[in-house]
This record gives structure tokens, sequence and C-alpha cells, in this order.
């Protein structure tokens, strides 16, 4: 998965002959998995047309401020934008990100000094988000002293400049001045995303869903966990630039992250060799899975027939994971969950002394909305000074984000 998919991108485009190169760069955007809004010099109309960078992009095309003619049919990018006025704040705030790609000298200069002539340079100028640049011009004036001064002075404005590329230019010069390759760019954006993720170079190790215990071949001892959250957890890990290790024991999820390795479980013991195979290696460990407190002493290794009215199972601890990390951590920030359905806040301060926690994650069958097989949680943070820290309910994909919130804080607060 690219760092890209997901992200929301205004793609400025100005007028030079490296336009024809934008629809190259929006497909690659979309096979990121990223969604695309084209804001267009009028002038650039010459070299690339709007249909087709609305038909790559699935959105409309912008290069004015007002529409003469539209179809009030028509929906815009933007739920509220006003089908005849093209909104430049409002577009400046809906991007992630903002690409000016070619940028020529004209618009160079205009990015400059703020001289707000078109939709591109108003929407550039109301940005919040990062600023990159991809200059395209002749070689004469790639080097030109004025230019040289735009490129110092956006760079000192806090914009990333993606430099221009040696080779044979419409002029029939050849040299530094062509707009970077789409695929260039791509690569460009990517790399310089993930090393401004806050867990890049972190290694998480995360478990997930339940264990299941045989009792035969056929039946287990199991509990209803699904492992939504241990997967939420890995995806948003894995979005903030950690390399993951997922332990999952039985769930239907999946997930496919180039970050992520999913190693699949199925009982207790199996979950307690493989965070014992990863854990010395890792900076955070996050026990989100639902770990057997049991399991038959003996399995059959046949099926149990249905003879007697009653049938006794003996049963005997599993090994407690988190504990046993607890144990032997050094550096490692390490995290637990407890579910819990009374004194929830006593007992879980009892599990971060005997377990050696940083932090505990409490959940209460208790709160509506929490709790097994529910796409929302409610939980309440506890951290190793005692401190208590209640949340609001929330989907698990946002309380997995409060939770690698947590882990950032604690390397770089």
């Amino acid at each position: 998965m690219s760092v890209l998919s997901g992200k929301k991108i205004v793609l400025g485009i100005s007028g030079g002959i490296a336009a024809y190169k934008t629809a190259s760069l929006v497909r690659l955007f979309i096979k990121a998995g990223a969604h695309v809004q084209v804001i267009m010099t009028p002038a650039s109309k010459d070299f690339v047309t709007p249909l087709t960078l609305a038909t790559l992009s699935k959105n409309p095309v912008y290069s004015t401020f007002y529409n003469e003619e539209y179809d009030s049919n028509t929906e815009g990018v933007l739920p509220n934008q006003n089908p005849q006025w093209n909104n430049h704040v409002e577009l400046a705030l809906w991007a992630d990100l903002m690409l000016i790609a070619p940028a020529t000298a004209n618009t160079l200069s205009k990015m400059t000094n703020g001289i707000c002539d078109n939709l591109l340079i108003a929407t550039y100028l109301s940005a919040k988000c990062p600023v990159y640049f991809a200059p395209a011009m002749d070689l004469d004036m790639y080097k030109h002293s004025s230019t040289v001064a735009s490129f110092s002075a956006l760079q000192q404005f806090g914009n990333t400049i993606i430099p221009a590329e040696r080779g044979e230019l419409a002029s029939g010069l050849s040299g530094e001045g062509r707009m970077a390759e789409p695929e260039n760019i791509i690569a460009f954006l990517e790399a310089d995303l993930e090393s401004k993720l806050p867990l890049k170079g972190k290694k998480i190790l995360i478990t997930a869903g339940p264990t299941y215990e045989a009792i035969d071949p056929v039946r287990f001892i199991g509990n209803h966990s699904s492992g939504k959250m241990g997967f939420d957890l890995a995806k948003s890990a894995a979005n903030l630039g950690a390399t993951v290790i997922l332990i999952s024991g039985p769930s239907h999820f999946v997930l496919e992250h180039h970050l992520v390795t999913v190693v699949r479980v199925v009982s207790a013991q199996e979950m307690y060799d493989a965070c014992h195979t990863y854990f010395a290696d890792v900076h955070v460990a996050i026990a989100a899975a639902a770990v057997a407190d049991y399991k038959p002493k003996m399995a059959s290794n046949q099926k149990i027939k249905k003879t007697e009215t009653h049938f006794s199972i003996e049963l005997e601890r599993t090994q407690d994971i988190l504990a046993s990390l607890g144990a032997i951590k050094k550096e490692q920030f390490l995290i637990g969950f407890a579910l819990e359905t009374e004194n929830e806040i006593e007992n879980a301060k009892l599990k971060i002394q005997k377990k050696n926690l940083d932090l505990i994650v409490l959940n209460s069958l208790q709160d509506k909305g929490a709790g097994f097989g529910e796409a929302t949680n409610k939980v309440t943070f506890i951290d190793n000074k005692f401190k208590v820290e209640p949340m609001d309910l929330k989907s698990k994909e946002a309380v997995a984000d409060d939770i690698l919130n947590k882990v950032i804080a604690h390397y770089y607060a």
C-alpha cells in the first residue's frame, strides 16, 4: 500500500509543454489510491485537455473562479461548493498535499511574489497543507538568477522542490530543466512523506483476535473477539511509518500493507511462542488479543462422542503472554488491554503493576457500544503512574489512532 493511499491531492498544472505528462501523473496517483483534484491555468489547456484529466481523476477540472455555464445536476468534489463559484479556499482546505507540476517560470514567479491572477495561485496562497512544485522550463530559463531566486524563496516559505531532470528539452537543447518523470515524482513524494511519518524507524509488535484451545479435532474453547481492534492498530501504525509484526489468532480480517507482516496462530501457546520470537527486536508491543486464560489439560485426538449425560473437561492455566513480556522487557514500551466487568479501575491498576506495563487500555462491558463484535469502543487509558484518562465512545479506527498517539507522545513528547 502506497503512503499516498487515501491522500487528497490538489494537482496544479501551469502552461508548459510538460503539461502533457500530467495525464500519466494523475493515472499514477489514482493507481496509488489517492483522490485527485486538478486545477489548471488557462494557458495549460493548450497542452492537455481538461476532459482527459477529468476522466482520469474522476473529478471535474477547475481553471477559473466562475463557471459561466454549468449543469446544476452535476456534483462537484466538494459537497457544499457553489456550482457557479470555484471556491479556492475550500479547494485548499480539502487537500492533504498540493503539487504544482509543471511549475513554469511564470507560475513560480507568481507564487514567489503573491501575484494572484488565477485560480491556481489563489488556491496555492490559501493552502495550509504541504506544497510541492516540479519546475519545467528551458535550460537557460532554469539557470536564470530570477528562477534560482524563486526556487530559494519558495523553499524558504516551506515548499518542497522536486528537482528538474536532465535530458532533451523542447527547444532542442539538452540539459537541466525537464520536469521530473511522473514515476519519479510519485517516488519522490512517497519517500518524502514516509521520511516525515512520526513512527518511521519504529518496529511494533501487535497481537489480535482470540485464541482457540482444542478440546478435540472438532471443538475448542474460544471467545467472541473478532480481531478488529488489533488489525486497526496494525493499519494505523503502518500508516504512521512503523514496521509492524501482527500476530493474529483466528480472524476473518485481512491486512495487506508493505510495512505489515501478519503471523497467523491458533492457540495461546502458539501466540506465546510467536511473541517471544519477535519481542526482543521491537520498540513497542501492544497486546490487543483476547488470549484464553485456560485450556483443556488433555485434548483428545479423536472426536469425543456424545455418550454421557454429563461431561467434564479438566482445564489448566495458559502461559500469561503479557506478564512474560513484562518480565523480560528492556526499553520496549509495553501496552496491555483489560476487559473488566467490575472494579474496573482498581483491577486495571493491579495489572499494570503485576505485568510491568507502561500503559493499559481499559474496556468495560458495562459501556454500551464497547466490547467484542462492536464497530466502536469506549476506553480509559491508565499509565504506569496511574493517571486515568477516560475517552469518549469512538470507532475502533479512532481508538487505534488514540493509542498510537500515546506511542508517539512517549517517544517525542
